[in-house]
């Protein structure tokens, strides 16, 4: 089975600004024969942060952040309003699952259809973006009109989110959660090694918001051969991670830092590439037979002591017995 991940791009910042990209996204999911599985599944998210969530077997909408709850300050039915929606569109999304299938000549088996829409707003300029992507089992799903030799969304349920009403509510729930979505976390950055041989990592983690960048440099320019990114990844806590690697430099290990810009914050952290200061779990083999060989002869002296100390206690008792014994017959000979 095929599975269909949306990347959505928020777009390159400028790390000495506090301008922030918000986003409001809504991923569905509508699926056939999956087991353990809803056959409809949505998710909201504000600025990659899951806000509101609905199944087709709870079948109501729950939030999923303590400050969504608010909303109900200004409108009473939010909830029960979103609901509904869900079971519309629970409804919707089941009927163009089947059209896919008919299109394709398909019937039984595991089939998905996911689709999300959503918005972005820039905060400083105002400028707003709309998307929708629609998808079918694993592929990017879009037909052309052959009347009018134009590409569109397959249904007309790609636009079930009206441009203007996507930024209002956008605008609404980052003021509702500013104080969460507007902190920073500042990470903790360490350089990593598997082996004296392998490539130095740089990680961050604990750092929040997930706009951020991380990259090495040498003799203060950007590094952009033999180095080796990686994505922005979530921790259970809902700060994020980020790491990237740095094939072994050979020549002057001084001439190179690695730079993790957090945006809305203005000063860089920077950590020098020093050899004294990398973690590693690597412990060189030599060492290794040394300490096996010190842990076996400690192990046999363990032993040899313990059978020296019952050797000489069964011949005391031994002795003990036979002693007595001539004690015996000496007084019964008597």
């Amino acid at each position: 089975m095929k599975t269909l991940v949306f990347v959505s791009l928020v777009g390159l910042f400028l790390h000495d600004t506090t301008a922030v990209m918000h986003s409001l996204r809504y991923f569905f999911t509508t699926s056939s024969e999956v087991p353990n599985f809803p056959e409809f599944v949505a998710v909201g998210m504000v600025d990659d942060i899951q806000v509101g969530h609905y199944d087709s077997n709870t079948k109501r909408v729950e939030p999923k952040q303590d400050w969504m709850k608010k909303i109900t300050e200004d409108k009473a039915d939010y909830w029960e309003w979103e609901t509904e929606r869900a079971v519309y569109y629970q409804q919707s999304f089941k009927v163009d699952l089947d059209n896919f299938k008919q299109r394709f000549n398909q019937t039984g088996g595991v089939h998905i259809v996911q689709v999300m829409v959503g918005c972005e707003w820039d905060d400083e300029t105002g400028d707003v973006n709309g998307y929708d992507q629609y998808g079918f089992d694993g592929e990017d799903f879009i037909v052309l009109d052959l009347k009018t030799m134009t590409w569109i969304a397959p249904q007309q349920q790609a636009q079930k989110l009206p441009q203007q009403e996507c930024p209002d509510w956008l605008k609404k729930y980052v003021n509702y959660g500013r104080s969460s979505l507007m902190r920073t976390d500042l990470p903790t950055v360490s350089l990593l090694q598997k082996t004296p041989s392998s490539r130095v990592t740089c990680h961050a983690t604990g750092f929040y918001p997930n706009r951020a960048m991380m990259f090495w440099r040498k003799d203060g320019e950007e590094l952009h051969e033999d180095v080796d990114k990686g994505e922005i990844l979530p921790n259970h806590d809902g700060s994020f991670q980020i790491s990237a690697d740095l094939q072994l430099p050979s020549d002057d290990w001084g001439k190179y830092d690695c730079v993790f810009q957090l945006s809305g914050v203005k000063e860089d952290i920077v950590t020098k590439l020093d050899q004294r200061e990398i973690k590693t779990n690597y412990v060189n083999p030599i060492y290794m037979i040394i300490v096996i060989i010190a842990v076996v002869l400690f192990l046999v002296t363990i032993v040899c002591v313990a059978g020296f100390c019952l050797y000489k206690k069964r011949n005391g008792e031994r002795a003990k017995w036979k002693h007595s014994n001539m004690f015996f017959i000496f007084t019964s000979g008597e």
